[in-house]
């Protein structure tokens, strides 16, 4: 250890919580809460459905391309490029949702969805998940149903030039970022796979 003295390790103690702001998309409350040192301190936290955000591999005679959709954004006041997602209903499983969205946003369907990983979006001020979901080969095959307040554009981009321009452009998510980075990790180990296998 560099600095500090094993508090940073430890976990606060919630002493009261107090509910100030809710909406249809989170809820904001402010905690009372000890720290491990005894300091007491009041703190904001976003209490929010979880997320599931699909990366989408769909193979072309030009190699591999990446479903993705097209629409504004309100909070950056941008036009955002980002992989099909959205809150996961209660009682759903995240999977059921990400393959939901798909269907929703884009109107193709995957027989393969795997779990790439989960993580937080922000867990300084919120609690909920953002899981990740690659689909394998999805392919056209129902109607868009999107939401009343969605106006939204399905493409299908070259992945190496969205790996190229992530992070830039339309391209500034944070979390779509992430799930580029969680989803070629889960695609690679597919990959690698039935080349240990062959080797043994």
């Amino acid at each position: 250890m560099i600095a500090g003295d094993g508090n940073g390790a430890r976990k606060w103690a919630m002493l009261s919580s107090r509910k100030v702001y809710e909406c249809n998309v989170f809820s904001v409350f402010e905690r009372e809460s000890r720290g491990p040192d005894g300091r007491v301190g009041r703190f904001a936290v976003m209490e929010a459905k979880d997320w599931a955000v699909v990366v989408p591999y769909v193979r072309t005679e030009n190699g591999t391309s990446f479903l993705m959709v097209r629409q504004y954004r309100h909070g950056a006041d941008e036009v955002s490029l980002e992989f099909p997602g959205g809150v996961v209903e209660p009682g759903e499983e995240p999977a059921h949702a990400a393959a939901r969205e798909l269907a929703e946003e884009t109107g193709w369907v995957s027989a393969r969805i795997l779990h790439a990983g989960t993580v937080f979006p922000n867990p300084a001020i919120q609690d909920n998940h953002f899981h990740v979901f690659v689909a394998l080969d999805p392919e056209p095959k129902v109607t868009r149903n999107l939401d009343s307040n969605e106006i939204i554009d399905a493409h299908l981009m070259p992945a190496d030039e969205i790996r190229q321009k992530m992070g830039t452009g339309e391209l500034r998510h944070a979390l779509m970022v992430t799930a580029l980075f969680l989803a070629d990790k889960c695609v690679a180990a597919l990959d690698e796979k039935p080349a240990r296998q062959a080797e043994s």
